[in-house]
């Protein structure tokens, strides 16, 4: 964790090449930025879809993504992602025998309650989820087969979005949405401590400051080198 010191000289350094306009919406988007919720990802190999979830997580302040690649590849697409990957933190399992139990693990250490968006004998409409109970992270499987055994044998609770069609079910990218949008305006109704600890939200503007200037990094990093020889 940087020290705070060298963190707001940083975000001042960088914040002297962008417009006051500019600044003022990387500190709104800040302010609606959650950890509370997390979205995980389950062997998605549609391009299309997975690109459309995480632009769903920037748009209703999703700050983290977990991807799982059992078999199948990550890959975004650019035209749907428009740009989303930049603001949004993606974190990749693929280097275990069980990438499943491993983020499953990871995340129940960081206090998460795994939440497996599925049909399921003991599951809950969505409208019924209880936000305030603590942090979750929510389950969507790929478009063929859904979530894997794994998931479904570790989950803490079980949801699923109110249907009243023919069709079974939406796709990956229709169900995150709209999980989201529902999770995201209920989640501002509640009394629940959802923002981000003041020290990851300039953190994380520093990120997005890095990424907002022209070379940002590299404009930081010639700066520091000059702090440190004064």
């Amino acid at each position: 964790m940087m020290e705070k010191e060298k963190l707001h000289r940083s975000i001042q350094f960088l914040e002297e090449f962008l417009t006051e306009n500019r600044i003022n919406l990387i500190n709104e988007n800040i302010k609606n930025r959650t950890r509370y919720i997390t979205v995980v990802l389950e062997n998605i190999f549609q391009p299309q879809n997975a690109s459309a979830v995480i632009r769903s997580c920037d748009c209703f302040g999703i700050q983290d993504l977990h991807v799982i690649e059992n078999s199948n590849e990550y890959t975004l697409n650019p035209d749907v992602v428009m740009g989303a990957s930049k603001w949004v933190d993606l974190y990749r399992y693929n280097e275990k025998k069980d990438n499943t139990l491993d983020t499953i693990k990871s995340l129940k250490d960081k206090g998460y309650r795994i939440v497996a968006t599925t049909p399921h004998t003991n599951d809950v409409l969505l409208p019924d989820f209880d936000l305030t109970k603590g942090k979750s992270a929510f389950f969507f499987g790929t478009e063929l087969t859904g979530l894997s055994d794994v998931v479904m044998e570790n989950a803490d609770e079980f949801v699923k979005i109110p249907m009243y069609g023919f069709t079974e079910s939406f796709n990956i990218s229709v169900s995150a949405a709209l999980v989201l949008n529902h999770l995201a305006t209920e989640i501002r109704r509640t009394d629940v401590d959802w923002q981000l600890p003041e020290q990851e939200k300039q953190e994380l503007k520093l990120e997005w400051l890095k990424k907002s200037v022209k070379k940002g990094d590299i404009l930081l990093k010639e700066q520091n080198k000059r702090w440190e020889k004064n």
